[in-house]
């Protein structure tokens, strides 16, 4: 009997019959910032997977300056790698933490600069601090939206901007200010308050 036939389909009816290959599941964020100790190329993997986003964020609150604020939250997140609470998988929250600090710091260091320019040109320097926005954030923020969060304090901005911005929710916005969650909340409620007002008193904006 002539078994040719038979023996050249058996390849490939084994194929068909094999179940398919399982793809190995994607590390967890948590997994990379642990391998990334011992191998740093692993952070690359995790710049790749959150990049977008805290570009986006940093774009959004600091114009141009924004890509290089998001560029400098990946190299201290790098350079605090072995701090990272590894029962978090996310590490979104951490990374905008970061980034939510270093725009604090470019902010007061524009308004530093502004000052001093007002000061060198013989003006009156307005007072610093308070709940006002500074002036290159209020212009990045546009005027509706700058007069909306006007006399909003800092810290109820970000934990508002956090939630409309880079879609945390909030325990993981408590994560990346480092507060407890009702904190938050009560943040959230009075940004938001001083928005509703804010339409309520402006309705044409």
């Amino acid at each position: 009997m002539d078994t040719t036939y038979s023996n050249s389909r058996a390849p490939a009816e084994l194929v068909l019959k094999r179940d398919p290959p399982r793809r190995a599941a994607a590390p967890s964020d948590a997994e990379l910032v642990t391998a990334s100790i011992r191998d740093p190329d692993a952070f690359t993997e995790l710049f790749e997977r959150h990049w977008d986003v805290l570009y986006r964020f940093c774009l959004n609150r600091a114009g141009s300056a924004g890509e290089d604020i998001a560029a400098e939250a990946f190299r201290v997140a790098f350079d605090r790698r072995r701090r990272y609470d590894p029962r978090y998988g996310d590490a979104r929250p951490w990374l905008l933490g970061i980034a939510t600090n270093l725009l604090r710091d470019h902010f007061r260091a524009a308004r530093r600069e502004a000052l001093k320019h007002e000061r060198s040109a013989g003006q009156d320097a307005l007072s610093g601090g308070g709940s006002d926005l500074e002036g290159l954030e209020r212009q990045l923020l546009g005027p509706q939206l700058a007069a909306a969060l006007q006399g909003i304090p800092p810290a109820d901005r970000d934990a508002l901007l956090l939630l409309a911005w880079a879609d945390l929710d909030y325990e993981q916005i408590a994560r990346a200010l480092d507060v407890p969650i009702g904190t938050v909340r009560s943040r959230i409620h009075r940004a938001r308050q001083r928005v509703r007002e804010h339409l309520e008193a402006n309705p044409d904006d």
